[in-house]
């Protein structure tokens, strides 16, 4: 239960914080970035928590390793990741297609070497990754504002809670969840598959820092547009640039 007792008071000092400095801000900004001061600030220390630490560690764990085989890492985490993909798809009435995250993580897991291998495409079962955040936006959900959390970079109050909802359906955590230093296991799944995600997209950062004049903004309206496409039912308005962050569907963003 200490994991348990962590993630609730990781959540809550989070919410916190942003709060305070939601009831400072508020009227103070543009209102599609209304906590724009606070967000602008998150922003500065995540790109030198980037700068320093995630980058060099994604560039050394990129220059040990070939296509291949952070390819078949990556596989490994995002089958992983497929059993919360199913509780979401029957969250949302998509019983068939959970059944298909079902069977791909069973076939993988087994046949796939530990997810390794994607057997379960060539036999047709094809790859559709839900988290909460997901199902929150088939519910009419909206996504609210764009936000900026320390570490964690990018998000919106319903991103947030699909993060934190999707935490404790991950296979992981229930594996190391009765083990003494099952907290240990968990974060350093976590900090492994934050490597892989940042490696993933080292190159589209570079490029996108050097040719931004404003590289806040351009981030800000990328993860908007990006999130826009869950917005089916909620009419909410789209963002005015149109990259795709998506590298890895199943691998979490973890945007700077």
């Amino acid at each position: 239960m200490k994991k348990t007792a962590l993630f609730s008071f990781a959540s809550a000092a989070a919410l916190l914080t942003t709060s305070c400095a939601m009831a400072t801000n508020l009227d103070k900004h543009d209102p599609d970035d209304p906590y724009e001061s606070f967000n602008r600030a998150m922003f500065e220390f995540n790109m030198q928590l980037d700068k320093y630490i995630l980058k060099p560690v994604a560039e050394g764990y990129r220059s040990i390793t070939t296509p291949a085989v952070r390819e078949r890492v990556r596989n490994a985490f995002n089958n992983i990741k497929e059993p919360i993909s199913a509780v979401n798809q029957v969250l949302q009435g998509e019983f068939q297609r959970s059944g298909t995250s079902v069977g791909r993580f069973v076939i993988n897991s087994t046949l796939g070497l530990a997810g390794t291998f994607d057997v379960a495409s060539a036999w047709g079962l094809e790859h559709h990754p839900d988290g909460f955040e997901e199902t929150l936006a088939k519910w009419c959900v909206p996504s609210g504002p764009y936000l900026v959390l320390p570490f964690i970079g990018s998000t919106t109050p319903r991103a947030f809670t699909g993060e934190i909802a999707d935490s404790f359906t991950n296979p992981v955590y229930w594996l190391s969840e009765d083990h003494e230093d099952g907290y240990y296991a968990y974060a350093g799944y976590v900090a492994v598959k934050t490597i892989i995600n940042r490696e993933a997209y080292l190159d589209l950062s570079d490029d996108l820092q050097r040719n931004s004049v404003d590289f806040y903004t351009t981030m800000k309206s990328a993860y908007m547009q990006n999130k826009s496409k869950l917005n089916s039912c909620s009419g909410e308005s789209q963002a005015s640039y149109d990259f795709d962050f998506e590298i890895d569907e199943e691998v979490d963003d973890m945007e700077i």
